[in-house]
């Protein structure tokens, strides 16, 4: 009231036009910032080509500026690439991508990450420093495709705008997960004719091969072995006995690693008396689910037949709940052994495994794709003469030694394949590259795989890497590692796809 009869009795018309005058100004003001914020894009930038995508909390993107893309544990590592890449100079380099889910949120996959991280700045480092000053110097990016690779499409995107300067990518490494989104990403990135080496992709139907229309991928080429020679690795060492053994598989269909490896593990078990014992995954195989009940009475059923060896056709995330319900069988005065695939070099830093499983009369081997005991001479158990060497390994040593201030964990193989895949580009690259050029143009990068042979194979950390003319490695050592009672994860030996060595020259003979 008292508001009131000042402004009607007490404030002259002047002060009276000039309060209106405010007001006005301030319900402006206010109406004009909150069109402006209705009419102007949200900042969703998280760094330097990156950027969160609608919907997702995610940082999404390329980068090579030490962004660590809200991953404290990439922090220390993506600092180094940082350092390294600001010592180039424009025009001296040609750089190389590594495409992983930097945000993945499954454990295993972010120790996974971490080492692969670890492993490609090494022989980056390696290529810039330690190479008798070749060229081009080699730039290395981060690419995150979010967790499951659920935006592989944005980054591939960006990739792909980076063939020109000032980037020149020639390479994307990583791609690191036999899955339907990296299965696209690669078929995005080759279809633009960019050169794709893969890590610890393993799906044989991820690959190309000889045939009319088995060149999908133009330009891929892998460092591990397929699921297929995982399979004809684990038979030749095992020497298992149809008669007692078992497949469980996941039925879920689109996993290419599954799929590929159960049709692997079925072939070698042609004349088995027993049908496959089925599970199904969750859609995303990383969830828990309810499979734990599942394979509570699969055990069950195996206790009931004549069974010695099971051949497991899954993720690490059931893998690992399939054991602890196998530790936990009724028949415990029985022996089984487990096979399966790469993905049981996850098991060693899982937690929920249950480790008195081991200790229950029940043994799990598994294909690793690389194993820091691999080419160490050790009492009773010779380094193979031909396949992989001493020399290279203790290069990778001296090399990863550069890439973290504490020691890089390298059981599960995962640092040594990445370092490996990052040579091969390297290889590639410079092997394009025409005398008197500072770098390769990007169409001669992708035809350098077959090659990759003979004199000119890459002397990998993991073994020998001698290419078929279809960018598959030939005949490459898979070491069989042991999951031990206290968790590590112990080497074994050495099996060969082919069941032996390959030959000095490791010429991939002739295929059909």
């Amino acid at each position: 009231m008292l508001a009131w009869l000042r402004y009607h009795f007490w404030f002259t018309p002047r002060q009276k036009l000039l309060t209106s005058v405010v007001a006005l100004a301030v319900l402006g003001g206010l109406l004009g910032y909150g069109v402006n914020r209705l009419t102007t894009p949200e900042d969703r930038s998280c760094a330097a080509g990156v950027e969160r995508p609608v919907g997702s909390t995610e940082c999404i993107g390329v980068n090579g500026d030490g962004y660590d893309f809200g991953a404290a544990h990439l922090t220390e590592v993506a600092g180094r690439i940082r350092d390294e890449n600001r010592t180039l100079k424009s025009g001296e380099y040609a750089t190389v991508a590594l495409l992983l889910p930097l945000t993945s949120t499954d454990s295993g996959m972010r120790v996974k990450v971490l080492h692969e991280i670890q492993g490609a700045f090494a022989r980056q480092y390696r290529a810039n420093h330690e190479s008798n000053s070749e060229t081009p110097k080699i730039r290395l990016v981060l690419a995150n495709t979010g967790k499951s690779n659920a935006h592989w499409r944005a980054t591939v995107d960006r990739l792909k705008t980076m063939t020109g300067g000032p980037d020149r990518l020639r390479a994307v490494s990583g791609v690191a997960t036999s899955s339907t989104e990296i299965r696209e990403a690669v078929t995005a990135l080759t279809g633009a004719g960019i050169a794709v080496v893969g890590t610890t992709i393993t799906a044989d139907d991820i690959a190309n091969g000889p045939g009319a229309g088995n060149n999908r991928y133009p330009g891929l080429a892998r460092v591990s072995p397929t699921n297929g020679d995982e399979a004809k690795a684990l038979a030749h060492f095992g020497k298992v006995e149809a008669s007692k053994a078992l497949l469980v598989q996941d039925t879920r269909s689109g996993d290419h690693y599954t799929d590929t490896l159960k049709s692997a593990f079925a072939a070698s078990l042609k004349g088995a008396p027993y049908e496959p014992q089925l599970f199904t995954s969750p859609p995303d195989p990383t969830e828990e689910g309810t499979t734990a009940n599942t394979f509570r009475q699969i055990t069950h059923l195996i206790c009931d037949t004549r069974a010695e060896t099971v051949f497991f056709a899954g993720r690490h995330t059931q893998l690992r709940q399939f054991i602890n319900a196998l530790g936990a069988r009724g028949c415990a005065e029985r022996s089984f052994t487990i096979l399966t695939g790469d993905e049981g070099s996850y098991l060693g830093e899982d937690r929920k495994l249950n480790r008195a499983a081991l200790k229950a009369k029940l043994t799990v081997r598994y294909a690793s794709l690389a194993h820091p005991d691999a080419w160490k001479p050790a009492p009773g158990r010779p380094v193979p003469a031909t396949g992989g060497s001493v020399v290279a390994y203790e290069t990778f040593l001296a090399d990863i030694a550069k890439a973290a201030k504490e020691p890089v964990g390298l059981a599960d193989g995962q640092a040594i394949v990445a370092y490996d895949a990052m040579a091969t580009a390297v290889h590639a690259i410079r092997q394009a590259t025409p005398e008197g050029s500072q770098y390769p143009e990007q169409e001669d990068v992708v035809t350098q795989w077959p090659q990759v042979k003979g004199s000119l194979r890459v002397q990998g950390a993991s073994g020998w890497i001698c290419l078929d003319n279809f960018g598959n490695p030939f005949n490459k050592a898979v070491p069989i590692v042991e999951l031990a009672q206290d968790g590590s994860q112990k080497f074994v030996q050495i099996a060969w796809p082919e069941g032996e060595p390959p030959k000095e020259d490791c010429l991939p003979p002739r295929r059909g």
